[in-house]
């Protein structure tokens, strides 16, 4: 009998990572790291790490892994290589090489099923240019999966979620709505959604990233766990800015709509995310409940969020879903449309 690989997790993909609200003070507290090699470290919250090797040369590391999102194995692996690969892209760099890393109930769940994840996340490696070059495992009742990723970049033109200027507008690459989607199906509902939502998370940032960077993008991060408010929320506390997020025009999967207009298919990792966001977001009163989950919406492998000045917004590949403005640092305010 084949076992349904989102019966072991007690979370999906992206939505069981810990609370923004519970981490972030955990890493605040550990010590700075003082050198000059030192590009990008913790402490603006960023996707990736950044050592300069030489001065054209540096490295960004990150990793990320999870829990399984859907049941398909193949898909699982993808779909977590893609989530892997895109801090690297967010950081305006190229991916190099990975190392896989596995926590797997081996004897309950067999070898095929984690050849597959291999296989699946292996292919998604290649098809962004960098290699597998190893990994590690451990046994555990609970499987995870992803990667520890190493790219390159010119120094001179990393991309960081501190660069954020007044009045650039925000455009975000990839719609939203996975994290609601995932917990429809782990339910028992959304038949009929798992295709579109394993298109998104499949598809790699890495042409929206070379876009971002072709228009001069200022700052960009990855929406992924924290939802749309939280990833915006570490940027613009990273800029020293505020920002507008315009709710209508907040782009969700075909679908996803009527599956928030209930709470059933709201994950607990998104009701954690809503609960910190009240803590620096306004809300104006016309603002559908819906779109308030969705913005909130813990998402697993999402677009980019890119700040860019208006004029080059178009040539972003997704939709401006808000602005850059002079407020207290962190604060985000949410209208239904554009207030400009």
């Amino acid at each position: 009998m084949t076992i349904p690989l989102t019966s072991l997790s007690h979370g999906a993909g992206c939505g069981c990572k810990l609370s923004a609200a519970d981490i972030g003070p955990i890493v605040r507290a550990l010590p700075a790291v003082d050198d000059p090699r030192l590009l990008v470290g913790s402490a603006t919250a960023d996707d990736a790490g950044i050592v300069r090797v030489r001065d054209d040369l540096a490295l960004v590391q990150t990793v990320d892994f999870f829990t399984p999102i859907v049941d398909d194995p193949y898909d699982f692996g993808r779909i977590a290589a893609a989530n892997a690969l895109s801090d690297i892209y967010a950081m305006g760099a190229e991916p190099l090489s990975a190392l896989n890393l596995v926590a797997f109930p081996l004897e309950r769940l067999g070898p095929a099923v984690l050849a597959e994840i291999l296989r699946g996340g292996g292919d998604v490696v290649r098809a962004a240019g960098a290699l597998v070059v190893g990994g590690h495992s451990i046994d555990d009742p609970e499987p995870k999966y992803g990667l520890a990723v190493t790219g390159t970049v010119d120094p001179e033109l990393v991309l960081t979620n501190a660069g954020g200027r007044p009045g650039d507008v925000l455009v975000l690459t990839k719609p939203l709505g996975v994290g609601a989607i995932s917990t429809a199906l782990k339910r028992g509902h959304g038949d009929g959604l798992l295709a579109p939502a394993v298109a998104t998370m499949t598809t790699l940032n890495a042409d929206a990233a070379r876009a971002a960077r072709d228009a001069g993008a200022h700052a960009m991060t990855d929406v992924t766990g924290f939802g749309l408010l939280g990833h915006l929320r570490e940027l613009t506390a990273a800029s020293g800015l505020g920002a507008e997020v315009y709710a209508e025009a907040v782009p969700a999967i075909d679908g996803v709509e009527a599956l928030l207009r209930g709470v059933d298919s709201v994950s607990g990792g998104s009701r954690r995310n809503r609960e910190h966001a009240e803590t620096f977001t306004s809300f104006a009163t016309d603002v559908e409940e819906w779109r308030r989950r969705l913005v909130c919406d813990a998402t697993t492998s999402g677009g980019l969020l890119v700040a860019v000045a208006p004029e080059r917004a178009a040539e972003v590949p997704g939709a401006v879903v808000g602005r850059l403005l002079e407020a207290p640092p962190g604060s985000i305010r949410v209208s239904s449309e554009s207030s400009v």
